[in-house]
């Protein structure tokens, strides 16, 4: 790779594998709801400011709104409450453990909804090493380095939350001719309502105005929220899909880096072995026939219906064909 594509990619998993770092923080002063709310509010605005500016308008089709709201609320009003909620009292690197485990409920998702007809033994494998792998973090002898069960049950619940959503927005909203700035604009405008609506019951908490808090949800919003998706679109156009899905990996290692650096964050070894798992079974899962990846000149076509290169949001086909991307 060029020193550019490494610039980029070194950028991105900076961003997104800082994301639980942030949170844990934000933590400290905010409730889960209050944070999100902040996080989504912030990243909707970057993002839709960016789409306005390029003269790009919000879909008026009901029926694309109800699809944005369910996926607002699978892929970004839950699974990031639920993460919020669970580093309260676990790990952060746990946190981004457990998360890379999305890709697993994205199959079983797609299976459900008709996406996926047939699961190859490969893939099948990769299921099974992404479970196996979960089981070892989630171990209850090693709860010293892993958390509360209920830290840990609310980073299992999100992976799951999030994969529906990937296989949602797959299954609904990908392929209508809807640019890619729109439906991640939508779908996080739709997330911040969502949370509005939540905030009356759930969000009236006291905060605890602390200055390492204000800027991690700040940070959140702003860089990993909204300016994380220009980075993200610029590593797909310029350097293709496949390079752009190594980001998962790195955002994990980044992650467990700055757990253990930054808030010293214990981690036994069936964590590390967890780890080392949950990516191989990732890794598994996103292998596609021979016939799905086309050469267009400019680029690798990639057709998979299953593939989410990355967390946090919907996924798209936009670039190059139908080129499939995460919005985090």
């Amino acid at each position: 790779m060029s020193r550019a594509t490494c610039a980029r990619l070194a950028a991105l998993s900076l961003v997104w594998g800082s994301v639980f770092l942030w949170i844990k923080i934000a933590g400290y002063g905010f409730s889960p709801v209050q944070m999100v709310l902040i996080r989504l509010a912030l990243g909707a605005a970057v993002i839709l400011a960016l789409g306005c500016a390029k003269g790009l308008r919000l879909p008026k089709s009901p029926s694309v709104w109800g699809h944005l709201t369910v996926a607002a609320l699978l892929g970004n009003a839950v699974p990031w409450t639920l993460y919020a909620q669970g580093e309260i009292a676990g790990s952060s690197s746990v946190a981004a453990v457990v998360n890379g485990s999305a890709p697993i409920w994205t199959l079983a998702a797609a299976l459900l909804l008709g996406q996926e007809k047939r699961v190859s033994g490969v893939r099948a494998g990769g299921v099974l090493l992404g479970l196996g792998g979960t089981a070892l973090i989630a171990s209850p002898w090693n709860a010293a380095s892993t958390g509360t069960g209920w830290s840990l049950l609310c980073f299992v619940l999100g992976s799951i939350s999030f994969g529906a959503g990937f296989a949602y927005m797959g299954k609904f909203l990908v392929g209508k001719g809807i640019p890619p700035l729109v439906l991640a604009g939508g779908q996080l405008g739709a997330a911040t309502v969502l949370l509005l609506a939540a905030f009356p019951f759930l969000g009236l908490r006291a905060v605890t105005w602390r200055t390492d808090s204000v800027i991690s949800v700040l940070v959140l919003g702003v860089v990993c929220t909204g300016f994380a998706a220009l980075l993200n679109f610029e590593l797909i156009i310029k350097d293709g899909p496949a390079v752009a899905s190594t980001v998962t990996y790195l955002m994990t290692a980044v992650a467990v880096v700055l757990g253990a650096v930054v808030l010293r964050e214990p981690l036994g070894w069936t964590v590390w072995l967890g780890a080392v798992a949950v990516l191989a079974a990732t890794g598994l899962l996103r292998r596609r026939p021979q016939h799905a990846v086309h050469s267009t000149g400019g680029g690798p076509v990639v057709a998979s219906k299953s593939e989410t290169p990355g967390m946090y949001g919907g996924v798209t086909r936009a670039f190059r064909g139908r080129t499939r991307f995460p919005w985090k």
